[in-house]
């Protein structure tokens, strides 16, 4: 296992309580706590490491520290992250957990959206986006100028340095998560998250998806395939909002009508940088909105 240091944030020991189980944890495996609001504290865990994962994004924003709000923290954060990379001597590859919402195909003078979502595409942000919340008003923004940011130190080649971004599709599976709860939102009837189904779908022109097992392996292959830098979006579908809804009604004939509106958009899925380097996606859409309504219904939602 290339990966040995893992960092976690301070309260939340039990997520990690399950990497203490694996085989050789006690001899490989070395836990550090460390805040995105004081990112100086992950240089530690840096050091030594060939491939660092920079997963970690915060949704609120937390006061008392230098940073004026979430964008500011996690572009602040990126940048230190990169240059303890740089500075470490031995890390080959930054691989950084982005996201689609960095990629919308909206077109930046807001007449309308480009005919297909790739790496080519990047969020206007100063367009009004129709079932923004809170939360998705800080994480957007955050996203895309963290990504974008990394992305210009990589044109610098500190070092050797490669640096990898890969921009999630709506992470669904087996695992309770919120994200899971935004897929299987047209059952449960929570409209709060429904609106960030809608969000994504107006923001891209549909929703893309990916299984939570294919982003893992997506992750890895990032890691592992030689020689590898640059952009890369990551969902096996993309579908539109009453599709999802559809999909579910053969289970919930009950569903609610106005779910299975069609709002979804003429954008196509554009995107196979990845699978041209040779990944392969295992799961398809009926297998990831099978899985979330599963996994819904033993976290007893459903």
């Amino acid at each position: 296992m290339f990966l040995q240091d893992i960092i976690f944030v301070k309260g939340e020991e039990s997520k990690v309580g399950l990497l203490k189980g694996f085989p050789g944890a006690e001899e490989r495996l070395h836990l550090f706590e460390a805040d995105i609001y004081k990112p100086q504290e992950f240089e530690k865990a840096i050091q030594g490491c060939v491939f660092v994962f920079h997963v970690a994004t915060p949704l609120f924003h937390t006061t008392g520290y230098k940073y004026n709000d979430v964008v500011e923290a996690t572009v602040g954060a990126a940048k230190t992250i990169t240059n303890a990379c740089i500075n470490s001597g031995t890390v080959k590859r930054l691989i950084y957990t982005s996201s689609v919402v960095a990629a919308s195909p909206l077109k930046y003078d807001g007449s309308g959206y480009k005919i297909t979502i790739d790496e080519s595409c990047w969020t206007p942000l100063h367009l009004s986006v129709p079932f923004a919340g809170d939360s998705v008003q800080n994480y957007t923004p955050a996203k895309t100028k963290s990504e974008q940011e990394l992305l210009k130190i990589l044109e610098q080649k500190p070092n050797g340095l490669e640096v990898v971004t890969l921009g999630l599709g709506l992470v669904g599976g087996g695992v309770p998560s919120t994200t899971t709860l935004v897929i299987v939102s047209p059952i449960t009837n929570n409209v709060i998250r429904y609106q960030e189904q809608r969000y994504l779908e107006a923001l891209l022109g549909k929703v893309p998806i990916i299984h939570i097992e294919d982003a893992c392996r997506a992750h890895i292959f990032c890691a592992e395939t030689p020689s590898l830098k640059g952009r890369f979006l990551c969902a096996s579908s993309f579908v539109s909002c009453a599709e999802i809804a559809k999909y579910y009604q053969k289970a919930y004939p009950q569903l609610n009508h106005e779910y299975l509106e069609e709002h979804g958009k003429e954008v196509k899925w554009g995107s196979r940088k990845l699978e041209d380097k040779g990944f392969s996606y295992k799961y398809s859409m009926e297998m990831i909105l099978d899985d979330c309504l599963e996994c819904a219904k033993r976290s007893g939602i459903v």
